[in-house]
């Protein structure tokens, strides 16, 4: 796959070093001659390609003619919206992804400017510490679908609703579903039947919306 990465930033250089070692083909752009120097270092040669990501020329030295994906990381907003919206509408990119710094402007990056998915590190971390604070002992193992959906993790409290019912009997939220149970080391694949034992530790995909009525059901507070 044919990647080009705007922005050599801490997000940017890691994002290519792991594409990179994937075996994907990246090209870098970046705009900061301190950052270029440092970049030859960091990743191998003509990887790193010096230039703005907002300048067709450089875009295209960088091969954007044939590239399968282009994602912006840079530090400026509008340098990401700017370069996804030319990926798009000029070279006709398949994907385009735009790292969105100040979760103000998120609005911005939608479709219609280019953006297939925007990436706001403070909205989802700022999102992430607040669930974690709501949901007792839930674990949110992994984010889904732009926040919207969580695959998280908890064991059934001795005191919760969950404790010895089976899973039909039980008062699970909308879009919520069990992709697994873990009961002494062991993966069950939970149906209707399934009895919840105190200390299974129970994976399901939930959306944001409901993961306080399932924390409610499987912890403490469902006593």
């Amino acid at each position: 796959m044919k990647v080009i990465i705007v922005g050599g930033g801490k997000v940017g250089t890691h994002l290519a070093s792991l594409l990179l070692a994937e075996n994907h083909h990246v090209r870098l752009i970046e705009a900061r001659e301190a950052e270029v120097r440092h970049l030859h270092g960091e990743l191998p040669d003509g990887t790193v390609i010096p230039g703005s990501g907002t300048d067709p020329a450089t875009l295209e030295s960088a091969g954007i003619r044939d590239a399968d994906i282009l994602a912006a990381v840079a530090g400026a907003d509008e340098t990401n919206l700017v370069a996804t919206s030319l990926a798009r509408f000029e070279y006709g990119v398949a994907r385009t992804i735009a790292r969105v710094k100040d979760p103000r402007t998120e609005w911005m990056f939608t479709e219609v400017m280019g953006v297939d998915v925007a990436v706001s590190q403070a909205n989802l971390m700022a999102h992430l510490i607040a669930e974690e604070m709501s949901l007792g002992n839930m674990m949110t193992l992994l984010k889904l679908s732009r926040g919207e959906f969580s695959l998280v993790e908890e064991k059934v409290h001795p005191a919760a609703a969950a404790a010895g019912r089976t899973v039909a009997e039980l008062p699970f939220p909308a879009e919520c579903l069990l992709a697994g149970v873990i009961r002494q080391g062991r993966l069950i694949i939970p149906h209707g039947s399934t009895v919840l034992l105190p200390g299974d530790e129970v994976l399901a995909v939930v959306h944001a919306s409901r993961a306080a009525e399932l924390a409610s059901i499987l912890g403490q507070t469902g006593a």
